[in-house]
């Protein structure tokens, strides 16, 4: 099982990673990015890859 963690104070709303990940764990919420379907994610950090503000860490819990 994988956690993320998305810093909103970093978060620009660019869409990167939601549009990135490959099993559409995120979503955009208020302007900012959202992990809606966590237990969905693949723990490929593809999100943390293309996230230019470093707003994103994935973790295995």
């Amino acid at each position: 099982m994988w956690q993320i963690d998305i810093d909103v104070d970093k978060c620009t709303g660019d869409e990167e990673c939601v549009n990135a990940c490959p099993a559409s764990v995120l979503e955009m919420q208020d302007g900012h990015a959202v992990a809606a379907e966590p237990d969905e994610c693949l723990g490929c950090e593809t999100c943390v890859e293309v996230c230019p503000e470093g707003a994103i860490t994935v973790t295995e819990v």
